[in-house]
């Protein structure tokens, strides 16, 4: 047994009946050496007194509290639990997670200084396949879980038997590249880097930009496919409400995604635009894939201000004349948006007096666009890299003025909000 140990990050939220199913699991599968970091974000389901009451028991457990009113999400909450780990390596681990056996073991075994390392997950079918998790059910809510079931089926794929060979292990390797919770770090490479950006507080998109910087900084990221956990998966705020299973054995969420889980989603994704240029990318093991970042500013005609909502995240800069509103529409969409996020949007909407100073200039009229030319929009990072040249050129209904291609996402890197 290595005698490297974990601090394992929990934050949670009115999800005691899984935080303590999750507990057991790693004290029973794991031990007690490695530490347990939780923190209570203003729970209303008895989980703070609950974590004092173990805390008192388990000597090995950091105990934190939101006091509320409002929650402060995972994304200030892990970071929160990280500088109070004592030890080298910390675990961000969600509160729906069971330890499976020698998880610890198996994560250990490949983590070093400059890599961050993944469990697999096991999964019920209540979201779809990909071939980064193993999808099997034993149990959608604690009171249902098939733990022996789980653990024939774990030790099954370690040892080998019954020819189960998932991911990697049908072509004899034990470890993939790509990303996803449960990962481990150690301390010092996680703050090196700043830790999760407060731009996507409280949630959504944290652990995309994260990832994103992990692949920048040149960190090795590695998912070990010998390394379980079973994961319930969204019991937090995203379906609060839990799963249900039917007459017929299927599984699936109680309710729609949560209108706080949704709203939130929006807002980081437009952040997560905002700051990278472009959607969320990865290969089909979720190692990330970041294009570049260029200074682009948008020289707009007819942009009413719903196109100004749906233009502005894409660009550092956008020059237009706001037709028929006459700078009301601008501020009016400036006071309601920003609250949600810490770019300055003063900054970032000018009059088209303004001469754009940004390294690449793009001109179009909003009149012209639709869903199929917006996709140049989205893809403008990729379209750059690939084709452009310092000068000018058209495509489509959009007109360049290419100063220079510099890019800029390896300033990104390191967290300084």
């Amino acid at each position: 047994m290595s005698d490297k140990v974990i601090s394992f990050i929990q934050p949670s939220r009115n999800n005691l009946k899984y935080l303590k199913w999750s507990y057991n699991s790693i004290r029973k599968n794991l031990g007690y050496r490695h530490e347990i970091c939780w923190a209570d974000d203003f729970s209303n389901d008895g989980t703070w007194e609950w974590m004092k009451e173990t805390a008192k028991k388990d000597g090995n457990i950091k105990i934190h509290r939101n006091e509320g009113p409002e929650r402060l999400g995972h994304t200030i909450l892990y970071d929160t639990l990280v500088d109070m780990a004592t030890n080298d390596i910390v675990m961000i681990y969600h509160a729906d997670m069971y330890a499976c056996p020698n998880l610890d073991t198996e994560i250990l075994k490949h983590l070093e200084r400059g890599k961050v390392v993944s469990a697999t997950r096991i999964e019920p079918p209540l979201h779809p396949d990909g071939p980064e998790k193993i999808l099997e059910d034993f149990g959608i809510e604690p009171e249902e879980f098939k733990e022996q079931d789980l653990l024939k089926f774990v030790d099954d794929i370690q040892t080998g038997n019954d020819g189960l060979l998932y991911g990697p292990l049908a072509l004899k390797r034990e470890t993939s590249e790509g990303i996803f919770a449960p990962w481990a770090i150690y301390k010092d490479d996680f703050t090196s880097i700043g830790g999760h950006d407060p731009l996507y507080a409280p949630q959504s998109k944290e652990d995309s930009d994260i990832f994103n910087r992990f692949q920048l900084a040149g960190y090795e990221t590695i998912q070990t496919w010998k390394g379980f956990v079973y994961h319930m998966t969204c019991r937090g705020s995203r379906f609060k409400d839990g799963a249900l299973r039917n007459p017929a054995g299927q599984v699936f969420m109680k309710g729609r995604e949560s209108s706080e889980w949704l709203a939130q989603n929006l807002r980081s994704t437009r952040n997560f635009i905002r700051k990278w240029g472009h959607m969320v990318k990865h290969d089909e093991y979720l190692k990330p894939i970041v294009p570049p970042k260029y200074d682009v500013g948008f020289v707009v005609e007819n942009c009413n201000t719903q196109m100004l909502k749906e233009l502005e995240p894409w660009c550092s800069d956008i020059y237009g004349d706001f037709v028929g509103h006459k700078g009301f529409g601008v501020n009016n969409y400036i006071e309601d948006e920003q609250p949600n996020t810490k770019f300055d949007l003063s900054k970032r909407i000018h009059s088209d007096h303004i001469e754009p100073k940004n390294d690449v200039v793009v001109k179009f009229d909003c009149n012209k666009l639709t869903s199929h030319n917006f996709q140049t929009i989205v893809n403008l990072s990729e379209i750059l890299k690939e084709s452009a040249e310092v000068g000018e050129m058209e495509y489509d209904i959009f007109k360049f003025e290419i100063k220079k291609l510099d890019t800029y996402e390896k300033e990104l890197i390191v967290n300084e909000l």
